[in-house]
């Protein structure tokens, strides 16, 4: 009884710490969207476990950019279009916005055509058709966040990501990989143009630009602005929070990239999504091609209801304008309808949106690496020396390589 009374106040301080955990799995949903998957499926199946490395590579990347954007909200009360606002004169500021929003329609592409590949396998669904229903879902749950608040949205989405994991995990369990040929894919190392291609594909574009936003406002919203010692304990949370949820998108993007290596390196037709989940289906059964399909759909609905949660937050941030939120869903939306509408190619339509989502961004990074760092808005929360060389490394390599992915889209 002593040694329950005595683990009494410890277990209470874990229960109260992860009742605070849950922005940084908000914001990790842009890790695992339909964009990672055409990426990481396409990289397993072309080169095997060659490319292991970037996955690791980009995982570490992003833990450190979410976790500034996180430290911003948190000790400033603002997010990152707020804090960029107050240093932009107003032509500067318009045009600011204006390519965050090109970005959100981009983010948008992406997300509501991974749904309708997904509604397809599963249903048969017409991809226009599944477009529609992928944003009317979307809506619902973006209702969810507007009459209830941010702690259930968050809930539905970390159970979302739960489902995604499920669904891109399952598969090592059928056949596992190759436990030596998987950390033989840790050593950096290229094999031709194409496999740059994919890589810059991969980790490149990893940090998607509206997740930047995004979370510094999540953690704004979710503690305010507290005062100093409660900040230092909302930060060792914070570190925690985006540990974990990073661990877990690295798992899911790492599973996907498994998955293609060990059971569809060499086979014909699986250039696409639609291609990999025949695939799966004939190697590993039914069964896990049904996940797969689960998992993709869980990977849309939730990652465009997060990118328009994310688009509404830049637009208030920069223009201090609200719209209502059907009429901000149907504008990010239409785009996505039409590409559909048109008969364009799904999988191409990813690979440009990831393309247009490169050019965002230096916008998102580099005004966080500088505002973080600036000890007269952070105070004694500033980066330090080491964090400042190490988060532009970071954006150097990041920003690199989505050149270099603009580049090698049109010229490759």
């Amino acid at each position: 009884m002593a040694l329950t009374d005595a683990a009494r106040p410890g277990l209470a301080k874990v229960r109260a710490g992860s009742m605070l955990l849950g922005p940084a799995f908000v914001a990790a949903i842009a890790y695992v969207d339909p964009g990672n998957v055409a990426s990481n499926v396409s990289a397993g199946a072309q080169f095997g476990y060659l490319l292991v490395w970037v996955i690791v590579a980009a995982n570490l990347m992003a833990a450190l950019v979410q976790f500034l954007s996180a430290k911003l909200g948190l000790v400033t009360g603002m997010s990152l279009p707020e804090a960029v606002r107050e240093r932009l004169p107003r032509p500067a500021r318009l045009a600011y916005w204006a390519q965050a929003e090109l970005v959100a329609v981009a983010t948008d592409l992406a997300e509501v055509v991974g749904g309708a590949i997904a509604l397809n396998l599963l249903f048969d669904l017409p991809l226009l058709v599944g477009g529609l229903v992928t944003g009317a879902v979307s809506m619902a749950l973006l209702l969810v966040q507007d009459r209830r608040g941010q702690r259930p949205f968050e809930r539905v989405v970390t159970g979302l990501l739960g489902v995604i994991a499920v669904g891109f995990l399952a598969s090592l369990f059928v056949e596992p990989p190759s436990v030596s040929s998987a950390l033989g894919g840790l050593v950096p190392r290229f094999d031709g143009a194409e496999s740059v291609l994919i890589a810059a594909a991969m980790l490149g574009a990893t940090v998607m630009p509206h997740a930047v936003y995004l979370h510094s406002g999540l953690v704004r919203d979710r503690h305010g602005k507290p005062e100093a010692a409660q900040r230092k304990r909302l930060l060792k949370v914070t570190r925690f929070d985006v540990g974990l949820a990073m661990l877990l998108a690295g798992a899911v993007n790492l599973a996907m990239l498994l998955l293609a290596a060990n059971t569809l390196r060499g086979r014909d037709g699986v250039d696409s999504i639609e291609g990999a989940h025949d695939a799966v289906g004939q190697v590993l059964g039914p069964g896990v091609a049904l996940l797969f399909a689960i998992g993709l759909l869980a990977s849309g609905l939730a990652s465009t209801s997060v990118g328009a949660y994310a688009g509404a937050m830049i637009m208030q941030g920069l223009l201090r304008k609200r719209i209502p939120l059907l009429l901000r869903r149907v504008v990010t939306l239409a785009p996505a309808v039409v590409v559909l509408a048109l008969g364009a190619d799904p999988s191409r339509a990813l690979v440009v949106s990831q393309v247009v989502l490169s050019f965002g961004i230096p916008f998102a990074l580099i005004p966080l690496i500088r505002l973080t760092g600036d000890r007269r808005l952070m105070g004694t929360e500033a980066n330090g020396r080491v964090v400042t060389v190490l988060a532009w490394c970071v954006a150097a390599v990041i920003i690199a390589l989505n050149l270099a992915l603009i580049y090698l889209t049109f010229v490759h």
